[in-house]
């Protein structure tokens, strides 16, 4: 499905040009946020994802656990740019997770996953499809988890959802990044001489 917005091809900002060529450089093409939203908005889109991956990388968590408790939202919301996109971060950075990305619709039986993770990622689902928790929810999420820790699920849960809505809100949906990174590994590298 194409975007509500038609890409935005060549950017006026020169920092859109580079970001353009950083991002075909990088995945093979330029990805549908940067050509639909980040072209339109520049300064909210550099701003809204700069902080965004900032705050990420001062994460408690485990970055296995973020990318389950964002996955676990992207596919409530139906988010299919956020889930093809940390699909290709498994593939890249995080390989042993892909199994459990796979496994993720029976994250509550899969022995893939711990009790701790559950917790989070039952706690993630409900936050994301009702806007509420059950108390037993919570609870069961404060026995594996610190007070730091549940905020920084809370921060995963309601930042994915912004995510989610502006891709959805805008119909960007997957640029298929890991039918490209299985394109580009087949194809034979230039070498020069």
């Amino acid at each position: 499905m194409a975007s509500y917005l038609a890409p935005v091809e060549k950017p006026q900002r020169p920092i859109f040009r580079l970001i353009y060529f950083f991002s075909r450089r990088q995945f093979g093409k330029v990805m549908g946020p940067i050509t639909v939203f980040g072209a339109r908005m520049p300064f909210g889109f550099m701003s809204f994802y700069g902080k965004l991956s900032r705050l990420d990388r001062k994460l408690q968590l485990p970055a296995r656990t973020a990318v389950l408790i964002r996955e676990r939202v992207a596919s409530v919301n139906g988010c299919l740019f956020c889930m093809d996109a940390a699909r290709w971060f498994a593939m890249r950075e995080q390989p042993d997770n892909l199994a459990r990305l796979d496994a993720l619709p029976d994250y509550r039986t899969s022995p893939l996953f711990t009790d701790a993770e559950r917790a989070a990622l039952d706690y993630a689902g409900q936050l994301a499809e009702t806007k509420h928790v059950q108390p037993e929810t919570f609870a069961a999420l404060q026995r594996h988890y610190t007070d730091r820790q549940i905020c920084e699920i809370v921060w995963l849960v309601a930042s994915e959802h912004l995510y989610n809505m502006t891709n959805i809100g805008l119909g960007i949906g997957s640029d298929g990044l890991c039918d490209l990174t299985e394109q580009r590994k087949s194809k034979p590298r230039k070498v020069s001489v």
